[in-house]
């Protein structure tokens, strides 16, 4: 069953195109992120099923009716908000308890559910405070807190952990994976950061410019983007352009600036004669000194020069210059057996054709 739905929805302010018609739907208990660069229509289009701004054209269902036209209140949505709308005069249980008793539960229930989701999010203890006197981290659990207590259909997070730190927005997307999966409800995340949305999402919806680029896995998006956009903006993307010259059923072969490359046909309809990028990741390059003997396993071998190696905790990005101005990103295992290369070095760079993806040009 679809939690939401939406049907050719838009959003225009005046001769601007802020969300160009989309379909678009969620199913019950999916976790779904909208993930984007600033100003590709994420938060429209979370405004618009929110119902803090009208569609210029299209209808908005959740669980079948249409409340394109309905008001905020009347949606049955939760929203947890970035800069955590905590009413400061007011302790954490008044907080929690302040959508319960505009909804008139009575104060038995109130008490209840307020320490049922005190306990849910780990602060227990915190109901006397105020939210002055929590660190950022638990002032976010207690707005999550105040969400899930009067049990929406959905809940809508508008970059919940923008204002956290790397550790705590770490800490808090477990919190938030672990309420979803206990809860079961319905959530759809905004977000610009990537890692965030690979790590907590079932689904992404990429939007770049107002238009969805992709809706996927995060796994599926990684390894299978349909555009360079897509490739580039979910991790670290090497793309080499060129044209087919040959398509087979297994392989395709692209005339390139570093020569004739094979690449895996997958599922791309790609014929002779286009415009292509080809998609190598990082992580699937092999990089070996220019003077190795070791044997070719792939081939071709590419000459190049690392121009920098950086550490990144646990792995070593390696920046490798070769022939015509072509930069070349190879990711690998630091540590004391990570392979260890000096600045200026000659190399060489090789990756299988099945590591190697094609995709036509945007």
């Amino acid at each position: 069953m679809n939690m939401i739905e939406l049907k050719q929805v838009s959003r225009r302010y005046g001769d601007v195109q802020a969300l160009a018609p989309l379909d678009f739907s969620v199913k019950q208990g999916e976790f779904v992120t909208l993930l984007g660069p600033s100003g590709s229509g994420k938060t429209t289009l979370l405004n618009l099923i929110a119902g803090m701004v009208k569609p210029s054209s299209g209808q908005i269902f959740v669980r079948g009716v249409d409340i394109t036209n309905a008001p905020p209140s009347a949606r049955g949505l939760g929203m947890v908000f970035q800069n955590y709308a905590l009413m400061p005069h007011m302790t954490v249980f008044d907080n929690i308890a302040f959508p319960l008793r505009v909804r008139k539960v009575p104060k038995d229930e109130i008490r209840r559910r307020v320490h049922e989701v005190l306990d849910m999010v780990r602060l227990p203890d915190l109901a006397a405070r105020k939210p002055k006197e929590l660190s950022g981290g638990q002032q976010q659990r207690v707005s999550l807190a105040r969400c899930i207590v009067y049990n929406p259909a959905l809940i809508l997070l508008d970059e919940p952990l923008g204002a956290l730190d790397k550790k705590l927005r770490e800490q808090m997307q477990f919190e938030i994976r672990r309420l979803h999966a206990r809860l079961g409800i319905t959530m759809l995340n905004v977000t610009h950061d990537q890692d965030e949305a690979l790590s907590m999402s079932d689904r992404i919806v990429l939007m770049n410019e107002g238009r969805v680029e992709q809706i996927a896995t995060p796994d599926e998006l990684y390894r299978a983007p349909r555009t360079a956009f897509a490739a580039s903006f979910i991790g670290t993307a090497n793309l080499i352009a060129g044209t087919v010259q040959e398509s087979g059923d297994e392989h395709i072969v692209v005339s390139t600036a570093l020569g004739m490359l094979r690449a895996a046909r997958g599922g791309n309809g790609v014929s002779r004669g286009a415009a292509v990028k080809l998609l190598v990741r990082p992580e699937s390059v092999r990089m070996m000194p220019a003077a190795s003997g070791e044997e070719a396993q792939r081939e071709p071998r590419h000459a190049g020069t690392l121009e920098d190696s950086i550490t990144l905790g646990s792995v070593v990005r390696h920046h490798v210059r070769l022939p015509g101005d072509m930069q070349i990103v190879v990711q690998q295992q630091g540590g004391r057996h990570g392979a260890a290369h000096a600045r200026g070095a000659p190399v060489m760079l090789d990756w299988a054709p099945e590591d190697c993806q094609v995709i036509a040009q945007d």
